[in-house]
């Protein structure tokens, strides 16, 4: 009987709290992150991902803001930019913009409506400031940079399975041609 009526108790509380369901993270989120903790040489941050043009311009806005990739672009250039940095100096990253390689294209039908479509002619882009100091804290260069990669469909990241493969290596290239040392080949 105790249990009949615990199974009850549990039954009413779930009947009054109505149906519960699972929210999918979006990078547009007002709770969402916008920068990176703090901490290192490396701090990234980011405007608002809703004005990204891959949000704005993708074919599927809904699906385009989905996940939390601005997030994983962010962490894999601080990693990228700590490895390549010069010891003593800082780097400040501002991501402005992002075009992720590839588009939803819903005249597809219904089937694919949701699949982004990656073809040479959707490559990726990024926008972004930065500021770049030494130890004792004098700028050694600040400025905006347009990365863009034409040919990321010939790169070595094909084959990989991430689906941001693509941006994260042209923020490695663009990570080592910035980061390079004075003088360096």
């Amino acid at each position: 009987m105790k249990l009949m009526n615990t199974v009850a108790v549990i039954l009413l509380a779930c009947l009054v709290a109505g149906p519960v369901t699972a929210k999918s993270r979006n990078v547009t989120d007002l709770d969402a992150p916008r920068s990176l903790p703090a901490g290192g040489p490396v701090s990234v941050d980011w405007t608002d991902p809703a004005e990204f043009s891959d949000i704005r311009f993708s074919g599927n806005r809904w699906e385009a803001q989905r996940g939390n990739w601005v997030q994983q672009l962010a962490e894999h250039l601080q990693r990228s930019a700590v490895r390549q940095l010069p010891p003593g100096q800082t780097l400040q990253v501002t991501l402005t913009d992002v075009m992720r390689a590839g588009r939803y294209e819903p005249w597809r039908g219904p089937n694919l409506q949701d699949t982004r479509i990656v073809r040479d002619i959707y490559p990726p882009r990024i926008e972004l400031t930065l500021t770049r100091t030494d130890a004792q804290g004098n700028v050694i260069d600040q400025g905006d940079r347009r990365l863009s990669n034409a040919g990321f469909m010939m790169g070595s990241s094909v084959g990989s399975s991430d689906p941001l493969r693509f941006e994260k290596a042209m923020l490695d290239d663009w990570v080592r041609r910035e980061l390079r040392p004075a003088g360096g080949t």
